[in-house]
């Protein structure tokens, strides 16, 4: 077994879209219509569904807006350098929600990103082996 996807419903698919692949350098894999349940999934990732996890953006047509409620935790990120990822980010006109550095009683480097809908996402340095 393998995690596929995690889904996310967005209320501006193309602004989403744009974020996704403009500002955090993934990739637009697939999208498609479905006229009958008036929806569009579009499917982004960092490579090939087949060997990476990715993430459905499900824009139900009509619906602009979510409340994001209080379950849903964070995406999370690897990143070379938190830091420099960060400034990418901001001077991408990504929202940055908490800058680089240290985590809370701890000594991993991350910062928190914000999607277009809100969606927080956690950047996370990359770790050495051992």
């Amino acid at each position: 077994m393998r995690i596929l996807h995690t889904m996310l419903r967005v209320g501006n698919l193309q602004k989403s879209i744009q974020f996704y692949t403009e500002v955090l350098g993934m990739q637009l894999l697939r999208q498609k219509d479905y006229p009958k349940g008036e929806f569009t999934l579009a499917f982004i990732g960092y490579g090939a569904e087949s060997e990476q996890t990715v993430i459905e953006l499900t824009y139900n047509w009509g619906t602009d807006q979510y409340d994001l409620g209080d379950g849903f935790g964070h995406i999370a990120l690897e990143v070379d350098d938190v830091y420099a990822a960060t400034e990418q980010i901001r001077q991408r006109g990504g929202k940055i929600i908490r800058d680089a550095g240290p985590m809370n009683a701890g000594t991993t480097i991350i910062a928190f990103v914000e999607d277009p809908d809100g969606y927080p996402i956690e950047l996370i340095g990359k770790k050495e082996p051992g």
